[in-house]
């Protein structure tokens, strides 16, 4: 089993709620989190009652949480492991290496700081040497974590805490840049959502600078109740692909999101030299209706709530509308993803980069996103 599933079964896609005719899970003390006149309330129980959405929403914060913390963690070890190498004490290090290099801050950069501050009301003169001690340990700190940064590169430091994960499958068909990229953009979308049209772009961006690299797998995810338009779309969308033009058609309806209504659909499908009949029949017909609810019901089930929804290589990109540096830092240093860049960059820097971007890839193989007709 993938881990990704693993993870998957124990965290989100929680056992349906057993129903008056079917028997209870089973609870035990170690799992119960309350206890109602005897009979116990699980862990699984609670996490159902949240809902994939939410439960997704608190366990990346809990990652960020623990991430943020881990940074701060591994800086100190980084530190006491180069103090212990020159055999001085980690403050003493600390001491000649960062604090003796930072200079007082001038009145200058005091002045400047304290009307960024916007201190209405308040004299310069008679707050300016206590801005100017803030800003001075404000200086410090940034040249520890800057100084403490440097040393990973003369130390191993391997991180093993990962993001919150999902399986999430894509159908092939509508897969946009190489299908052997071993990174996979799913995009739940929405057709007449205006900032899935403004995500176009930056998604256009992305696949430009990480040619081969990247992939973009879209799902559909009309949110029907606030965008009558998006269902019809989305199926026109279908019978275009039927056609081998579904990025073609898909291009040209968020090019014009005025256009969406039944005969525009049709003007589109001229516009692109579609066999008209056969688009016409194909859209009449409702035939990709079920495919589209599969969609909906896959992603409200790995936690979207909105769209556009962004899943990397599995892991949920949070935020609404995510932009393009967002989505870029996400390549380059995202944690469920940065190694996939860097081992690229590693290939061909002889033994050791090797034997690096050998670790890389062991990590990856925690990450996958599959297709829909994969074993």
């Amino acid at each position: 089993m993938k881990i990704s599933r693993l993870v998957l079964c124990l965290s989100l896609f929680l056992a349906a709620k057993a129903n008056f005719c079917q028997s209870a899970p089973q609870v035990t003390s170690g799992n119960a989190v309350a206890t109602v006149a005897g009979q116990p309330i699980s862990e699984e129980e609670l996490l159902e009652t949240l809902g994939p959405q939410q439960v997704m929403q608190l366990r990346t914060q809990e990652y960020e949480a623990k991430s943020k913390a881990l940074d701060s963690l591994i800086r100190l070890k980084l530190v006491q492991a180069e103090a212990k190498k020159r055999g001085i004490s980690p403050e003493k290090l600390i001491q000649q290496e960062v604090e003796a290099k930072v200079a007082d801050p001038t009145d200058s950069e005091v002045e400047a700081y304290f009307w960024g501050q916007n201190r209405a009301g308040a004299s310069f003169e008679e707050v300016k040497e206590q801005y100017r001690a803030s800003l001075k340990q404000m200086k410090l700190q940034r040249a520890r974590q800057v100084y403490a940064d440097s040393l990973r590169a003369k130390m191993d430091v391997a991180v093993l805490l990962r993001p919150p994960s999902v399986t999430v499958a894509y159908d092939p068909a509508r897969v946009k840049g190489d299908p052997k990229a071993p990174i996979t953009i799913v995009e739940f979308s929405d057709f007449q959502c205006p900032y899935c049209k403004k995500s176009e772009s930056t998604l256009h961006e992305l696949l430009a600078k990480y040619n081969g690299r990247v992939k973009l797998a879209y799902l559909d995810f009309p949110l029907r109740e606030i965008h009558p338009q998006a269902q019809s779309a989305a199926e026109a969308a279908r019978c275009a692909g039927e056609q081998g033009k579904f990025w073609e058609y898909h291009d040209a309806l968020y090019a014009d999101q005025s256009k969406l209504d039944g005969a525009e659909l049709l003007a589109q499908a001229r516009a692109l030299h579609l066999e008209e009949k056969s688009f016409q029949s194909c859209l009449n017909s409702g035939k990709f209706k079920s495919k589209i609810d599969a969609d909906l019901a896959q992603g409200s089930k790995v936690g979207v709530a909105g769209t556009p929804g962004f899943f990397v290589n599995g892991v949920f990109l949070s935020g609404a509308r995510p932009d393009y540096r967002r989505l870029t830092a996400a390549l380059d240093t995202g944690s469920a993803i940065r190694g996939e860049v860097r081992a690229d960059l590693y290939i061909g820097r002889g033994a050791e980069a090797g034997e690096e971007a050998a670790r890389v890839r062991h990590t990856l193989r925690l990450y996958r996103v599959v297709p829909a007709d994969e074993p």
